[in-house]
């Protein structure tokens, strides 16, 4: 949001007034020591975020004067999860996140101290400047857990308990079925891949160990089908389909993922043929039947076309010759 629209333009006329001063009336002075002002925009809900954590964020930094930031990353789509303490290095912005909660917009004045100290960093940022940041949390995962655990070697990994380990794995499904019912479906699709890596790596010490890996597993399968299918990458979707169809062969949601991404594919026989499947275990189920439904009719079509072209074809074979 460019700076000229939060000032009046009466007080960016007055010399004794400049517009970082204008804002700073209305912040809350975050440490204490004025190095930090902050202005919720837009609340957000739920607790802050928590040490060690990676954020989802969209952000754009400011000098004074500036209508255009000298960084923003809104132009992304689907920004990409920011480590703090690692992605995120500006003292001011990381302990400006830890006061914000899921889906606020804030503003933060950041001097100095806590921007780039008396250096700058030029050419961009020149020395002893305060600076502005606005920005909007999207979402964080507390993953302190979940990077301390890909941190370790292979062995030490092996090395955790079963249960932590697990714990670990559904930290990461819980994010991206949260990123996945925001839309965010690039971001989920990872984290379902993160979680199911950690899996496939995993050295199970028992039968039951095996056992219950391949049921985490089944529902990561599942949802990188479905998240593939949002994405309109069916052969993708087809691919996941089938891994968590070879875990349990009778999974009416992998028959349903599998008849889906055939369809999109135009592969009407296959879509029917799993559909079918689906049907036979759920035969009252609405998705299924109106779905079967669909091919039915564009796998009719589709014949009636090979049909048509063929008889022309035919017919311009067996047309006789003008004399």
């Amino acid at each position: 949001m460019p700076l000229n629209g939060l000032v009046p333009t009466s007080a960016r006329m007055r010399p004794s007034v400049t517009p970082f001063q204008l804002l700073m009336q209305r912040m809350d002075d975050v440490l204490g020591d004025g190095g930090i002002l902050k202005e919720v925009v837009h609340p957000g809900e739920g607790p802050p975020v928590p040490l060690n954590a990676s954020v989802l964020m969209y952000y754009s930094g400011f000098l004074e004067y500036s209508d255009q930031p000298y960084e923003s990353n809104t132009y992304i789509k689907h920004p990409p999860l920011m480590k703090l303490g690692k992605e995120v290095t500006l003292a001011g912005l990381e302990m400006g996140l830890l006061t914000m909660k899921r889906g606020e917009f804030s503003r933060f004045l950041f001097q100095p101290r806590y921007a780039y100290g008396d250096m700058g960093c030029p050419p961009l940022i020149p020395a002893s400047a305060t600076i502005l940041y606005e920005v909007q949390l999207l979402d964080y995962l507390d993953s302190g857990l979940v990077d301390d655990y890909v941190a370790r070697s292979p062995e030490e990994q092996n090395a955790v308990s079963f249960p932590m380990f697990l714990t670990v794995v559904n930290t990461l499904r819980s994010f991206g079925n949260r990123c996945f019912n925001q839309s965010r479906y690039e971001n989920a699709k990872d984290n379902y891949k993160r979680a199911a890596t950690l899996l496939g790596n995993r050295t199970a010490q028992s039968e039951p160990e095996k056992e219950k890996i391949k049921a985490a597993l089944l529902p990561l399968h599942l949802n990188c089908s479905l998240t593939e299918l949002r994405l309109e990458n069916p052969r993708r979707a087809l691919k996941y389909g089938k891994k968590a169809l070879a875990i349990d062969a009778t999974n009416t949601k992998a028959l349903y993922r599998c008849g889906q991404a055939y369809m999109e594919l135009s592969e009407y026989e296959c879509a029917q043929s799993c559909l079918i499947s689906a049907q036979a275990r759920k035969p009252f189920d609405s998705d299924i039947n109106n779905l079967l439904r669909k091919v039915a009719m564009c796998y009719k079509s589709s014949l009636d076309k090979e049909k048509d072209i063929y008889s022309k074809m035919f017919s311009k074979v067996t047309a006789p010759e003008k004399m």
